[in-house]
């Protein structure tokens, strides 16, 4: 797996957290698939999305479903 450190990987990560908080996303019980939320072109950059559940960013459901850690 390509290892992605670029601006772009920055600006993929802060478009996902925002969009599945927004969303309501921060539980496995509430999580979402991308494309339940607002964010523009859900299944772009896949790999750039598993690279941050990899790196638990954002945490991916058996069903394949997304949510992140409540803000502090």
């Amino acid at each position: 797996m390509a290892v992605f450190t670029s601006s772009a990987l920055t600006l993929r990560k802060k478009m996902i957290i925002d969009a599945l908080r927004k969303a309501g996303a921060q539980s496995p019980k509430s999580a979402k698939s991308l494309s339940e939320t607002d964010l523009e072109k859900p299944d772009s950059f896949q790999e750039y999305t598993d690279q941050l559940a990899d790196m638990d960013v954002i945490h991916q459901t058996p069903d394949g479903k997304y949510y992140v850690d409540s803000e502090d």
